[in-house]
């Protein structure tokens, strides 16, 4: 989404401050509140699609991220790596990332289930 309209005039119809509009624009500020993209979709006669795009970069701005004290600890270790390095990620690798975790939304539902562990080969087995 695109649209030519200077913050000034932009928060003027939206009804918020222009300093509010241009923390957001800059990234100095957390995600926009619900009130104010409702209000944003509403003054920009957003399209659905482009409506959706915007709550999801809305989303995908919170820079705070909570873990669930239930999750397992594999979990945590997880995201203190990736917290640790972040910002040395390249583009190949932040796209990696992301596959790895859409994965399992391509999964079938019915998958079938898990692999079995096949025996091991007794020594005599292998060496004839």
């Amino acid at each position: 989404m695109r649209f030519e309209i200077r913050q000034a005039d932009l928060a003027e119809l939206v009804g918020y401050e222009q300093s509010y509009i241009s923390a957001l624009e800059v990234g100095s500020k957390g995600p926009p509140t619900p009130e104010f993209i409702d209000k944003l979709v509403s003054v920009l006669e957003l399209s659905g699609s482009d409506e959706r795009e915007l709550r999801e970069a809305a989303i995908a701005s919170d820079r705070k991220l909570v873990l669930d004290h239930r999750a397992p600890r594999d979990l945590y270790l997880m995201f203190n790596d990736l917290r640790s390095r972040a910002v040395e990620l390249n583009a190949g690798q932040i796209r990696a990332i992301r596959e790895v975790i859409r994965l399992s939304d391509q999964a079938s539902p019915n998958r079938p289930e898990a692999l079995k562990r096949l025996p091991r080969r007794r020594r005599e087995e292998v060496s004839t």
